[in-house]
């Protein structure tokens, strides 16, 4: 892949010049935003910075606003986050509109009534955020103390607020975006009418709509490119999909000319419950070399299994890493994980597994063909009934079809393709809470740059860094990756294949470290 490459650094210096020329126009566009967020932060006293503080929990890391100390410190964080920006100021409307700070909001060229118009669309600060800060504007001196005295043996011997009161609460895990029943009970008990709230706020969460990220328009490819897909392969592959498998179509112009609408709006659904004792266990198979001449070493692989390390055990999983696997060795693996003690106290289960294959198997480092399936069913209500009714997540780094010739830089994991190849949806056990993530689609190979590691793995790695922060759920991080790889490279197309049988939302926490 040395002409793609070379092609990147040459656009990026072209970028880069172009940064050069122009930033000096932009240099007092952002100069003066950022005398606007001085000149709100000017206007704010230490109560809303608390109050600020409180509803940005879900978008920076508590480590990081406890060291905020005014409202320019939080704004450099959405900043960098790119949560905030002069081109889109929304965000920081919208915490000025819930704290009542309404005269700030010319500020960033927006009033209160704009901002209630595009709430329903462009909300940032979630619901049960939004109903926590509503409650604790309504909980006054009396009905604080009394809630206090009925939670006394998990409160701290400290003077607390109604915010940090219920924030407490939150944070030791007694109420949670799912489970409201404590803050409800507490209610009943010393003040019913804020009863009402709590109703309003399940009613507005069961109504939620949750859609995937945007999915821009990408030009078509120069004349004279060609693409690895074409329609009728894509609606062939359409139809071998399980009703409830996802596949994005975005990146690639000639996709869309046979279909429309493959990723339809889905209701806001239950959430996969992420608060037991631990987060639960993360296995990785990694092969680089091989024992069989017919397969060659996997150069790249080791930065993929970093990046995997670093991204689970950042979301609270406990990772398990196994080189060079036989399939005795694999055999060993998944009966030790099937019957693993801790995925009782566990919310959720990952495996992934980067090696050669083809499709709908993959490689051992001994050369035995393995079907994904067979490794999957090792994981069933039936087989582990530690992880009935828990998502469990597959990545999968391998080829799924015939090898092409590739550049120096550019591996392909793919091995003596079939020319015929059984139904995607055979490769996912027959049960709910189950996602397969694939590097490629059906019949393509996938790619490995030599150093910096597969493309799949790497945007995986990323956009569960960027988007985890921001609440986005793993649907919506895989479209997003989707997207990501199907842009890359040249004459030389990938299109990841995500297929799942999940029943909720799932959302990871967002860690309190940063990655």
């Amino acid at each position: 892949m040395g002409d793609i490459l070379i092609s990147e650094k040459s656009g990026m210096a072209a970028a880069s010049q172009g940064l050069s020329m122009s930033s000096s126009s932009h240099d007092n566009g952002r100069e003066n935003f950022r005398e606007r967020l001085l000149d709100i932060d000017y206007n704010l006293g230490d109560l809303e910075v608390e109050q600020l503080k409180f509803l940005c929990q879900d978008l920076v890391s508590r480590k990081n606003l406890e060291k905020c100390s005014s409202a320019s410190d939080i704004f450099e964080h959405l900043l960098a986050g790119k949560l905030l920006s002069e081109e889109d100021p929304f965000l920081l409307a919208e915490l000025l509109y819930i704290i009542k700070q309404n005269s700030l909001l010319k500020y960033l060229h927006y009033t209160k009534e704009q901002v209630e118009n595009l709430l329903p669309t462009k909300r940032k600060v979630s619901l049960f955020r939004n109903l926590l800060y509503e409650m604790s504007e309504n909980i006054d001196s009396d009905i604080l103390k009394s809630m206090i005295f009925l939670q006394k043996e998990s409160m701290p011997k400290m003077q607390m607020t109604s915010l940090s009161f219920l924030g407490h609460l939150e944070k030791q895990a007694q109420i949670g975006e799912d489970d409201v029943k404590v803050l409800e009970d507490l209610c009943a008990k010393v003040a019913p009418s804020l009863g009402r709230k709590i109703e309003k706020y399940k009613k507005e969460k069961a109504f939620q709509v949750v859609t995937c990220p945007v999915d821009k328009e990408t030009e078509s490819l120069p004349q004279g490119k060609e693409e690895v897909f074409s329609c009728s392969d894509v609606q062939q592959f359409l139809g071998a999909l399980p009703v409830n498998s996802l596949f994005c179509n975005s990146g690639i112009s000639k996709f869309r000319q046979g279909f429309s609408g493959v990723l339809p709006s889905l209701k806001k659904s239950p959430v996969y419950k992420m608060d037991r004792k631990c987060r639960g266990q993360c296995v990785i198979i990694n092969n680089h070399s091989f024992t069989v001449t017919s397969l060659s070493e996997r150069r790249g692989t080791q930065k993929d299994a970093e990046c995997l390390t670093h991204v689970f055990k950042w979301l609270g999983f406990n990772v398990n890493i196994y080189n060079d696997v036989t399939k005795e060795n694999l055999e060993e693996v998944l009966i030790k994980f099937q019957s693993h003690p801790d995925h009782a106290d566990g919310d959720c289960f990952v495996f992934c597994v980067l090696t050669h294959g083809k499709f709908g198997a993959v490689y051992s480092s001994d050369g035995v063909l393995i079907p994904i399936r067979e490794i999957m069913s090792h994981f069933t209500a039936l087989q582990c009934p530690g992880l009935a009714d828990k998502p469990k997540l597959f990545f999968i780094q391998a080829c799924q079809g015939e090898e092409i010739q590739l550049s120096v830089s550019i591996e392909a994991d793919a091995i003596n393709p079939e020319p015929t190849h059984p139904p995607l949806q055979n490769s996912v056990p027959n049960e709910a809470d189950f996602l397969l993530g694939l590097a490629t689609v059906p019949g393509y190979v996938s790619f490995r740059h030599t150093t910096e590691g597969s493309w799949y793995i790497q945007s995986l790695y990323n956009h569960l860094k960027d988007l985890v922060p921001r609440h986005e759920d793993i649907l919506s991080i895989l479209t997003a990756v989707n997207d990501d790889v199907s842009r890359r490279g040249g004459t030389r197309k990938q299109m990841p294949q995500p297929a799942f049988t999940l029943r909720k939302i799932l959302i990871f926490p967002v860690p309190q470290e940063e990655l």
